[in-house]
């Protein structure tokens, strides 16, 4: 009975999912080009951007790893919150900056920007392979977390392998048609039920288990001091210079996540990306409790070990509520995994159809370049085309290797964040001094990417306490400057508007035009 009453209150919001998913396109007709799939016709407001961007960062592993970290090493845990929050800040200042160069350009994510940036489109295809393999690991992650809570609030009726399936097939079903604007209206409910579960469950289950929040501090205390201090219990060396290190790093490459530029990008103006870096705090108050909870698992159900300690907060909430609460707190988390899992699919089908299967001669530039009204209609159609089958082979590879070889991508998550944060130079220095020159920026990446692929690779993250991403970027830009001022300088004739990601409402050394471009100015 507690199987068929879960399994139906999962299975009801699974469809109105969907549904949702499907109506945030109804009247805006089939037509609609690439960026109105991939970035919501640059449009969305205040609202849809917060629950978007909050959706990206609160993923199944804010139910399942923040507890499991929390069970097994304590304080350590804290950096999520700790880079997030960095990470949000220098959002206020990168957001509308990005916003700003893509709306100016007609661009549509990170390999557009690159390649406009530096005049090639090459390298827009080299930067989506590579952010195509940092990113599938999470797609991955993603139907591994949802597939495990589906089993597990279903009391195992339904299966892992369907519980994969489900993720795959319910995420595919609405991100196809409706692109990132579908994602906004799905995070709207996800979030309603992640701030009502969780504010629940921060109340029920230390009054439940504690008798309050005061005795369950005190036994922690008494008992697992270990758990709240650096380095925290068996962490392996996670001690305060990684978690500094580890923050910086992550708050640096967040900011220039693919995802989190798709949310950047879907913006209606710079001023809903200003709020929206000051609202976004606001929700990390909720992943303390995930991370409370799991120490609080400790006394309730101890021995877990390995990755069966990720479930130390479902299993709690399975022994102790009701079959219809254990069905919504498991819709919560399941949305937590899908509204994320469609931003990765989005963003890495935007990035194949745009700038490998749809690329073009000519400097990378933006959709409207081809002829007039006629051909952006046409090239943004087939380029949209070309993500949405991209999508779905994503999201078909990645539950394919889910089943039969779920290691290869476990092993190159180890270097998503990492791999990612190597593209902070190339992008975000590059977009501000126009110095950097593409052989620079290259070489940057190249020796910054190898480094941190031997030292993670190699058992050797952290390195001298430090993350290992944080060692590779500071030899990314070491190189990146070094070959800008020993190397020959590129020859570009583009003005400072073409090239800089300076901003509409504030322009350095020229005048806004009526149609919002800024004037020629000198080369710096």
């Amino acid at each position: 009975m507690n199987a068929a009453v879960a399994t139906a209150v999962f299975g009801a919001f699974m469809v109105l999912t969907v549904v949702l998913g499907l109506l945030a396109v109804r009247g805006r007709g089939s037509g609609g080009g690439l960026a109105e799939w991939s970035v919501g016709g640059r449009s969305l407001g205040t609202v849809f951007i917060w629950v978007l961007m909050a959706g990206e960062s609160y993923t199944s592993f804010s139910y399942l790893g923040a507890a499991g970290w929390g069970y097994r090493f304590g304080a350590p845990v804290l950096y999520v919150l700790a880079y997030m929050s960095c990470g949000y800040a220098l959002g206020y200042v990168v957001g509308p900056m990005l916003w700003s160069y893509a709306r100016r350009h007609q661009l549509v994510g990170i390999t557009d920007m690159v390649a406009h940036r530096y005049r090639a489109p090459w390298l827009g295809a080299v930067v989506a392979l590579l952010a195509t393999v940092c990113l599938l690991p999470y797609i991955q992650l993603q139907i591994t977390g949802m597939g495990v809570v589906v089993s597990t609030i279903s009391y195992g009726a339904i299966s892992l392998n369907w519980a994969y399936f489900i993720a795959f097939a319910v995420t595919t079903g609405f991100v196809v048609i409706s692109g990132l604007r579908g994602s906004a209206w799905v995070s709207v409910l996800k979030d309603v039920l992640v701030i009502a579960t969780l504010g629940f469950l921060a109340v029920y289950v230390p009054l439940h288990y504690f008798d309050g929040y005061g005795p369950f501090l005190h036994r922690i205390v008494a008992e697992r001091p270990q758990w709240l201090t650096f380095p925290g219990h068996a962490s392996g060396g996670l001690g305060p210079v990684w978690f500094v290190t580890t923050t910086v790093v992550n708050s640096l490459t967040v900011v220039v996540f693919p995802t989190t530029v798709a949310g950047y990008l879907g913006a209606r103006n710079a001023e809903v990306l200003r709020r929206n870096a000051l609202y976004l705090p606001f929700y990390n108050v909720l992943l303390f409790v995930p991370m409370l909870l799991g120490m609080a698992a400790l006394f309730v159900v101890p021995g877990l070990v390995g990755a069966g300690s990720d479930l130390a907060l479902f299993t709690m909430v399975v022994d102790s509520l009701p079959a219809w609460a254990v069905g919504l707190i498991g819709v919560a988390a399941a949305l937590s995994s899908i509204v994320p899992m469609a931003v990765f699919m989005l963003v890495i089908g935007t990035m194949w159809g745009r700038s490998v299967l749809g690329a073009r001669s000519g400097g990378g530039g933006g959709a409207g370049e081809a002829s007039g009204d006629g051909g952006r209609r046409t090239v943004g159609g087939r380029q949209k085309l070309w993500s949405q089958l991209v999508v779905v082979g994503a999201g078909a590879l990645a539950l394919a290797l889910t089943y039969t070889a779920p290691d290869t991508l476990v092993r190159l998550s180890l270097i998503s964040y990492e791999g990612m944060a190597q593209l902070v130079p190339m992008l975000l220095l590059g977009l501000v001094w126009r110095r950097l020159t593409l052989r620079a920026a290259v070489s940057g990446l190249a020796a910054g990417f190898a480094l941190v692929c031997v030292l993670v690779f190699g058992g050797h993250d952290p390195v001298w306490g430090m993350n290992a991403g944080l060692v590779g970027l500071a030899v990314n830009v070491a190189v990146a400057l070094g070959v800008t001022w020993l190397g020959p300088r590129d020859t570009d004739e583009r003005p400072d508007a073409e090239v800089l990601a300076l901003d509409d409402e504030f322009p350095r050394g020229g005048a806004v035009a009526p149609g919002g471009a800024v004037g020629p100015t000198a080369s710096s």
